[in-house]
């Protein structure tokens, strides 16, 4: 796969991290998001600001659409499968920050590593999933069928668990869910007793 440089010239922007740019520094977002700006201030008093879920929505999808366009062949929406999220997905990781552990780096499985090492920079976990949760609801709001989403395809899913399970034990942390605590109905010292 090869992505080459739109009319709009790509080359002349800095490269930086399409998943948490705000979209000043992102070539492709910043591009597709000022050519609809038209489209988006039909009426600036009758409708509230988006959100910043929803912004960061609009521009990973534009993101998305954007790096379909470049694709070598280009491709459409309607015949974008789990394959090419994935292939996505890993286009993103060359603009990652965060540092994964080979098996034979002597820092594998140490959270705070006392060196640097020649380790690559990754997209973290934490961001691909919220990546492809924002696009998973994207595709359904520009009139995708449910049961046709692409990013909620098994091999998305699978895929999203193998990096985590991997940066948990390469990088030394837990990704585990913490358990919320049922909260206590007679919260008084005096009605808790203990059992010796």
């Amino acid at each position: 796969m090869e992505l080459i440089p739109g009319s709009n010239n790509l080359s002349n922007y800095e490269i930086v991290n399409p998943i948490m740019s705000g979209g000043t520094g992102n070539p492709i977002a910043g591009i597709v998001a000022g050519s609809s700006s038209s489209a988006t201030s039909s009426s600036p008093s009758s409708t509230a600001a988006p959100s910043r879920y929803e912004n960061q929505k609009r521009r990973d999808w534009n993101t998305f659409c954007q790096y379909l366009r470049n694709h070598r062949p280009p491709l459409s929406l309607a015949h974008c499968s789990g394959a090419h999220v994935l292939e996505f997905l890993r286009y993103l990781d060359q603009f990652g920050k965060t540092k994964v552990h080979n098996q034979t780096c002597p820092f594998f499985g140490l959270p705070n590593p006392p060196a640097p090492c020649p380790c690559p920079l990754r997209q973290a976990w934490g961001s691909l999933d919220a990546l492809i949760g924002r696009l998973r609801a994207a595709f359904e709001e520009h009139g995708g069928k449910p049961e046709a989403n692409p990013f909620g395809a098994r091999a998305v899913r699978l895929y999203l668990r193998e990096v985590r399970d991997f940066q948990a034990k390469a990088r030394g942390v837990s990704y585990q869910k913490k358990r919320k605590r049922p909260k206590q109905k007679d919260q008084s010292p005096a009605g808790s007793s203990a059992i010796n």
